[in-house]
């Protein structure tokens, strides 16, 4: 009897091109997409978690495998959106994706799809697992430009050997041509580029408008604490920040600290915001349960960044210090930093504090 695949479907062409390769190599393949925000009933109008189910619906229906929709509102507004508000209003820079996988995606869905009968759950990620002894690992995907690892670090090894990932393997380009070559509209979808649950990417707004707590304005001072101006508000700001300061002072400056405590905003020159030192919470690693010395690896401090060769070194209660060869610019508590030996994903945690 063929295993049975739940795939998660987004209504996107890398999600879609997923289900279609597990069905041609076997599997007993269904779609399983989340609902994790309600609809607009204010003007009726259709939120984009309904989107993505109806547009998942049709790419079901067209690869002709069957479709559920699952309601994890209440799990998603609770791990996922209540930390990212909580994290703005401390002066830390979150990454709601993260937090998605390691709590919705690779443990409520895929609970959701064993209910279901399923024996794996498989998404569009690009990034490639393999077994390795009694161990399964994470290895960069073929694709370096579009590797989603970073986001990935924190599957533990009870979800990895229950997780798909076809995509891993391919090209962007050659999973385009796949949904093109079996009729898929989907295969000229633009890749969605801003959180899920804030369309406008305008997450103070967004902020403002879901939280009990008043934002409020505050001062920009220097590193001596000299007042230079007035902001609006923390959550609106992040590390290195340069451009929508809305202050003029002859030079560029940049946010270099955030200081809620103060309600303020620290700005300086560039040089100030390059560091080499960072300790980590929150930290999983993948090839092993637990670090118990000093390893030299490569690292990165945010999805976008290149990695960098550093020094990671267990602490106590599970943290991590991290120490660059080369001081990398903007590194930001809330979010992550990632390990890797080559192309082999280590682990990583939360930026928690910068040295």
């Amino acid at each position: 009897m063929a295993k049975r695949v739940a795939v998660g479907m987004s209504g996107g062409v890398d999600s879609s091109v997923a289900a279609y390769l597990l069905k041609k190599q076997g599997y007993d393949v269904i779609g399983i997409t989340m609902k994790v925000f309600p609809g607009n009933k204010c003007n009726g109008s259709k939120s984009e978690s309904e989107i993505i189910v109806e547009n998942a619906k049709k790419v079901c229906d067209d690869l002709g495998i069957p479709f559920y929709e699952v309601d994890l509102i209440e799990e998603f507004n609770e791990k996922v959106v209540t930390p990212f508000i909580d994290d703005y209003i401390e002066g830390r820079t979150p990454n709601p994706c993260v937090l998605c996988n390691k709590y919705i995606k690779f443990d409520a869905l895929l609970k959701k799809a064993i209910e279901l009968g399923a024996d794996y759950i498989a998404t569009g990620h690009y990034c490639r697992i393999k077994k390795s002894g009694d161990r399964y690992l994470i290895y960069k995907a073929k694709d370096n430009k579009k590797d989603q690892t970073y986001m990935l670090y924190n599957i533990k090894q009870h979800q990895l050997k229950h997780v798909l990932m076809p995509c891993g393997d391919y090209t962007k380009d050659r999973i385009r041509e796949i949904a093109k070559e079996i009729g898929l509209g989907v295969h000229n979808k633009k890749d969605s580029e801003e959180i899920c649950f804030i369309p406008d990417n305008d997450h103070g707004k967004y902020i403002i408008n879901n939280c009990s707590k008043k934002i409020l304005e505050g001062n920009f001072v220097d590193r001596n604490g000299k007042i230079l101006g007035r902001h609006r508000g923390i959550i609106h700001y992040t590390i290195g920040q340069r451009k929508g300061l809305g202050i003029a002072l002859g030079k560029p400056v940049f946010v270099t600290d955030i200081i809620p405590s103060k309600n303020q905003v620290v700005l300086g020159n560039e040089e100030e915001i390059f560091k080499n030192e960072l300790v980590a919470k929150d930290v999983n690693f993948i090839p092993f349960d637990k670090l118990e010395s000093s390893m030299k690896i490569t690292a990165k401090i945010r999805y976008s960044a290149k990695t960098s060769s550093a020094t990671v070194e267990p602490l106590e209660n599970g943290k991590v210090r991290v120490i660059f060869d080369e001081k990398q610019r903007a590194i930001t508590k809330g979010q992550s930093v990632v390990f890797y030996i080559e192309n082999l994903l280590l682990g990583g945690g939360i930026i928690e504090s910068v040295n």
